[in-house]
This record gives C-alpha cells, sequence and structure tokens, in this order.
C-alpha cells in the first residue's frame, strides 16, 4: 500500500521534533502536525520560561548581598512586564529554531490539530493524510482538582503570562513546578504560600534533599504549609480569591496557582479509532520500542507516562527514530541514573538513587556536607549548601549524589557522567579538586556520616 507519508508525528515538542528530525535524515518521507505552538511545553511554558524567570528572580538575592563585596546601588525596582516582554521575545525566537530545524530536515509541517480516523489516516484541519506509522508526541497538560471555585485558579499556561505580578500568591502542590514557582514567586517580590497536602514537598527525592530545602526557603520568608489542601475557591468584591482550605482556615490572595500534576494531552486526538490502549493513569500504553496495541502506531515523551523530563522525551525521540529506520544504529534508552535538577532557588541537582531507595537494596555508607558558600562569606546571608554521596560498600560504587545549593544542576551534570560510568568512592577521592569551589567537596568528602 502507498502513503503520504513514512511517518506522522503528532506534536512539535522536544520528543515529537527529534523523532522527526533524525527520521528525516534517515530518509523517511516524514510530516508533523502541531495545534499550538512549536517546541511544546519546554520552549513555551516550561522549562526555557521558567529558567529565565528563575534568572530574574536570583537578582533579588544578588542585589541583597552586593554591598558586602562593596556595591552600593540605590533600592532596585522590579518591572514583571519587562521581564514577561524579554521573554516571550525569547521563546519567539526559539519557536523560529525548532521550525527551521523541521523544515531544513525535509520535513512537511502541519499547523493544525491532528486527529486519528484509524491506524493508518489522520485529518488536520479537515485535509486527510495516510501514514504508514503514526507517532503520538502530544505532551502534557496541567489539571486542577475538581474543587467549586476551580476557574478561578490558573496553572502553568497562564502563569507566563500574566500581566502584572501578584501581590499575594498561593502556589498548590509539592513537585518541581509547585516548588519552582513558589521561590519565582517570593524572589520578585511576591507575598507567596506554598501549600502541600503530604508532610514534605518534592516526595521521590532524597529525604535530606527535601528537609534541607525546607529548611532554606523558610530561611529566606517563604510561607511553607503542609498537610494543608484548598476545599474551594471563592471570589471576593475586590476581586481577590478566597481559599477555604479543609480543615476550616481561610486564605486571601490576588492569584491561586495550581501545580498539582499533569494529565496526558490525548483530547480529541480519535484514539477510539484505533486499537490504541490506556493504562489506568490514562497514559498511553507502549512496549519496549514505544509500539502502543495499534502495530502502526507510536508514542513518546509525557503521554507515556515514564520519566516525563524533556531530555528523557529526547532519546525517546532519537530511539523511535533508529528502531524505525535505522535499526543498525539502535540504542534502547536506559532509565537508569537520569540526572535532573530543581531550579528552586536554592537550586537542587541529583543523580541515582535516593539514600531510602539504595538501603533498601544495598549495604551503604552515607557522606554529607553542609557549608556556607565562600560567596557568601562577606555578607549576612546564611544559606547553607547540602552535598550528599550514598556508596555501596560491597562495591565502592557512587550509587547516588545529591545536591543543593547554587549552581547544583550544572555540577550534578558532570557528576552523572562519572556515576554512569560506574566511578568508585575511591575515584572520587583520588580526583584532585578544582580550588575554590563548591563543586570540589564533592571529591572531598572522607568520613561517612554516622549511622
Amino acid at each position: 500500500m502507498s502513503y503520504d507519508f513514512d511517518l506522522f508525528v503528532i506534536g512539535a515538542g522536544s520528543g515529537g521534533v527529534r523523532a522527526a528530525r533524525f527520521a528525516a535524515d534517515f530518509g523517511a518521507r516524514v510530516a508533523v502536525a502541531e495545534s499550538r505552538y512549536l517546541g511544546g511545553t519546554c520552549v513555551n511554558v516550561g522549562c526555557v520560561p521558567k529558567k529565565l524567570l528563575v534568572y530574574g528572580a536570583h537578582f533579588s538575592e544578588e542585589f541583597h548581598q552586593a554591598p558586602g563585596y562593596g556595591w552600593h546601588v540605590p533600592a532596585p525596582a522590579f518591572d514583571w512586564p519587562t521581564l514577561i516582554a524579554n521573554k516571550n521575545r525569547e521563546i519567539e525566537r526559539l519557536n523560529g529554531v525548532y521550525r527551521n530545524l523541521l523544515v531544513n530536515s525535509g520535513v512537511t509541517l502541519l499547523e493544525g490539530h491532528a486527529r486519528l480516523l484509524d491506524a493508518h489516516h489522520l485529518e488536520v484541519e479537515g485535509k486527510r493524510f495516510s501514514a504508514e506509522r503514526i507517532l503520538i508526541a502530544t505532551g502534557g497538560w496541567p489539571q486542577v482538582p475538581d474543587i467549586p471555585g476551580k476557574e478561578l485558579a490558573i496553572t502553568s499556561n497562564e502563569a507566563f503570562f500574566l500581566e502584572a505580578l501578584p501581590k499575594r500568591v498561593l502556589v498548590v502542590g509539592g513537585g518541581y513546578i509547585a516548588v519552582e514557582f513558589a521561590s519565582i514567586l517570593h524572589g520578585l517580590g511576591a507575598q507567596t504560600s506554598l501549600l502541600y497536602r503530604g508532610d514534605l514537598f518534592l516526595r521521590g527525592f532524597d529525604g535530606g534533599v527535601r528537609r534541607h530545602l525546607k529548611e532554606e526557603l523558610e530561611k529566606k520568608g517563604l510561607d511553607l504549609q503542609f498537610n494543608a489542601d484548598i476545599a474551594r475557591l471563592d471570589k471576593e468584591a475586590d476581586g481577590s480569591v478566597c481559599a477555604t482550605l479543609k480543615d476550616g482556615r481561610q486564605l486571601h490572595a490576588d492569584c491561586v496557582f495550581y501545580a498539582t500534576g499533569r494529565r496526558p494531552m490525548l483530547d480529541g486526538l480519535g484514539l477510539e479509532n484505533t486499537a490504541v490502549e490506556r493504562d489506568e493513569r490514562g497514559f498511553v500504553r507502549v512496549d519496549d520500542h514505544y509500539r502502543t496495541a495499534e502495530p502502526s502506531i507510536f508514542a513518546l515523551g509525557d503521554v507515556i507516562g515514564r520519566v516525563q523530563l524533556t531530555p528523557v522525551a529526547l532519546a525517546e525521540g532519537m530511539a523511535v527514530a533508529r528502531w524505525l529506520f535505522k535499526r543498525d544504529q539502535y540504542r534502547p534508552v536506559d532509565y537508569q541514573a537520569i540526572p535532573t535538577a530543581v531550579f528552586s532557588l536554592p537550586n537542587i541537582g541529583t543523580v541515582g538513587l535516593t539514600e531510602e531507595e539504595a538501603a533498601d537494596k544495598h549495604r551503604i555508607s552515607v557522606y554529607e556536607s553542609r557549608f556556607r558558600p565562600m560567596k557568601l562569606s562577606l555578607t549576612e546571608d546564611q544559606e547553607r549548601t547540602f552535598m550528599k554521596l550514598i556508596v555501596d560498600v560491597e562495591s565502592d560504587r557512587i550509587l547516588g549524589c545529591h545536591m543543593v545549593g547554587p549552581d547544583a544542576g550544572e555540577i550534578v551534570q558532570g557528576l552523572a557522567v562519572a556515576i554512569k560510568a560506574g566511578a568508585t568512592k575511591r575515584v572520587f577521592d583520588e580526583t584532585i579538586g578544582v580550588h575554590p569551589t563548591a563543586a570540589e567537596e564533592f571529591v572531598t568528602m572522607r568520613t561517612p556520616r554516622a549511622s
């Protein structure tokens, strides 16, 4: 049977673009359909603009620390519209970059909503296309619990486009997005409270990391409220929002920001016209090669719910392209020891097992260090950096590396290579440090923590 395309990708986010580009490079006839924005969540309402806002928020700390180094400047004033306008300009530039990546690779770009008609046919804005294989890479979408007044809340989709910085903000959630945006909004000058229904945020991260970040955020004056959940939202006469908590308390804010998870974005995709199956959480079910129950349809990234990180989607996109069109170069994605960062203020960088995970499977030694960064020595700032290594006693291999502090993500990225390569504690000990840096602490920790 003759098809219009060898591969039709639904979604021009990180994973979809990577798969499309390389499939085209391998000689396939490829089309991509995108109904919103090129680059997906990461480029438009995720990683990239968030990191720009984190940089903006961090300047408040830099201004506060400057007098210790002899810099005396008038009280700084922050202008939210300037930051957002500059952020928008950079995102528009990146949209163009993604467009050029696709077009220059020979990919046919269709801007519109794609809907599956069957296992090999799709419709985009009234036009029908056929494809030998179809890849679903539509990403995720923020969700707000079904509570009275939910329409009064915003999500990360809207937060990047607020016309003004709210004076009072309630951030609801305990994951990456909640912790990062609480840091951003607080750093930019908003009176910010972070509400989380559990005992401590960032479930799944190392316990020492979670506790240390809590202490540092509280030092900075961020209001953390654990075991707190909102029952309803009501609009007040002055336009603000009253949040009634399940324990009966009422909190008042100008903005309520929900960051309580994301669902796979499969709305109107026409999955019911295929044999594609979804798991109990709603994610698309795939095998080890990202093939769904419909043999001609594949899926990757956030819609399959494995590891919802941009670099993972990129790796999955490459794996799909190679599996389909360059089998001799195929390598499966290794989901072990994936490094990641949380761009709170201070940052978190982490790779490998948490202490809790490691202790459940290995006999371990734990090395920890807490210290005040050198940069703060001439200031009154009392922020402390936290570093941690988890070592398997029998093999001496580093099982986990965790950090809370300035540039944690940058530092842990380098260490992730060593850990992926199987570095031992002895290798770390025999590595000469770069002095004076915070990073050298990872190669100078000699005494394990007492159990």
